[in-house]
């Protein structure tokens, strides 16, 4: 039964690094081209990083879950090589929704918010990205 739970890492993973890509690449952009106003397009895109926020817990919660044995030890592997990434990009998704969006939906100083949520955003995408090449990658 384990090992069927282990199997799932490798698509949590694609799903949490897949989504960003998606949100972040393509959804967004889109959103500000084809929205009216700025302001509707980004009260959108806010909706959606929320979104993204608690999709990219979930799967990085259920990645550290799978990364334990049954007797509370961790496991050694892919999982275990990607633990330190997979909590940094679930902490960095936990940051970006609770400290720094909602300083940009109060507009206070816009831009150095917005930089700073596309960066933590940006970085999360590496983590998660990086979580991927591990779960996937051949042994040898």
């Amino acid at each position: 039964m384990a090992a069927r739970f282990q199997a799932l890492a490798p698509w949590l993973a694609a799903l949490w690094w897949g989504s960003l890509t998606t949100l972040g690449a393509v959804v967004v952009p889109l959103l500000f081209v084809h929205l009216p106003s700025p302001a509707l397009a980004g009260g959108m895109a806010a909706k959606l990083f929320t979104a993204q926020t608690w999709l990219g817990t979930g799967c990085g919660l259920f990645l550290l879950l799978l990364s334990r044995s049954s007797q509370g030890q961790p496991t050694t592997g892919r999982l275990q090589s990607a633990m330190m990434f997979i909590m940094l990009g679930v902490l960095l998704a936990l940051l970006s929704e609770f400290a720094v969006a909602p300083r940009i939906v109060s507009r206070d100083n816009l831009r150095l918010w917005h930089s700073v949520g596309s960066a933590m955003f940006a970085l999360q995408w590496l983590c998660a990205g990086v979580t991927f090449w591990k779960m996937t990658r051949t042994q040898g």
